[in-house]
């Protein structure tokens, strides 16, 4: 007798093409997804058959996603807000294209600019790419000015072209390089894990879409800790644990001879040349670092 077998179910995930996208990759990998894709290519290939991915634009992909050509996506928040895009915002991933943090639109002027805040920005010409988000900013503000989309180089349109520009920023060295001043922050932003309503309500899709954001929040969380190891004698326990930041109570187990304790605990990486010298001259001995690529609680 013929067996018929239910057709292979597949998640389209829009990926980050440009900055984010080799910051995007690695998270990928260490959660174990390891994407290739070749220079020109659109369509990389995901270590996972349940998953066909697509390269994309940052900006565009919340579009794709609210419209359905896409089942989820990783995408800005700020981009989000910008095209207005009616999504499920399964999860915050809080990584950029040059480390683990938000990013900023900001509000920009040249350094010598008799511009001080958002009300002297009336009649003013700003250039920016995120136009929707810059127009409600000035609403918000009740300020009247001409935004114009800026395709490029926005940084250095002011104060020729423009008056003022709206612009994205991680650090500011590069608006500082530029002689700009930052005037105000207009939005500050994380990259977001985000689904399709449709596919958010498909049992399968979901459960696939949480999958996949429990193990890329695991690996961001391990990001900068390392766990700890380390065998102390039973009678200098509590004078080692004192000395232990934990992400949660570090965990005891008894060991073979009775007169030790096995101690386990997850710190912040940066405190570790400063606490593994303490934990030694508290009795701890057999110290153990280990690198984490997950944490999932």
């Amino acid at each position: 007798m013929n067996q018929q077998h239910e057709p292979r179910r597949v998640l389209k995930l829009g990926l980050p093409k440009g900055s984010l996208q080799e910051a995007t990759f690695a998270l990928f990998e260490k959660a174990g997804f390891p994407i290739r894709a070749t220079e020109r290519s659109y369509i990389p290939h995901v270590d996972d058959d349940e998953i066909s991915a697509r390269l994309i634009r940052a900006q565009e992909i919340s579009r794709y996603v609210e419209h359905g050509h896409l089942d989820a996506g990783i995408t800005g928040y700020d981009w989000i807000q910008e095209n207005g895009s009616d999504v499920i915002e399964v999860c915050e991933l809080c990584y950029a294209k040059r480390g683990f943090r938000s990013v900023r639109w900001v509000l920009a002027v040249p350094e010598d600019s008799p511009i001080r805040s958002v009300r002297d920005l009336e009649g003013r010409r700003i250039a920016t790419e995120a136009v929707g988000l810059t127009r409600r900013y000035l609403e918000r503000h009740g300020v009247h000015a001409n935004v114009e989309f800026s395709w490029g180089a926005t940084e250095v349109k002011a104060p020729e072209l423009v008056d003022a520009i709206v612009e994205l920023t991680e650090s500011g060295s590069s608006l500082r390089a530029n002689r700009l001043r930052i005037v105000d922050t207009v939005l500050e932003s994380t990259t977001r894990m985000i689904a399709n309503r449709a596919a958010w309500g498909d049992p399968w899709k979901r459960r696939k879409i949480e999958q996949i954001a429990m193990l890329l929040q695991g690996v961001l969380r391990a990001q900068g800790r390392v766990l700890l190891k380390l065998n102390v004698p039973a009678d200098r326990l509590d004078a080692v644990l004192s000395r232990l930041p934990a992400l949660h109570a570090p965990t005891v187990s008894r060991l073979s001879d009775e007169q030790w304790r096995s101690v386990e605990t997850v710190v912040e990486e940066r405190d570790v040349r400063e606490l593994v010298p303490a934990l030694k001259a508290a009795g701890a001995e057999g110290i153990i670092e280990i690198g984490l690529n997950k944490i999932v609680p």
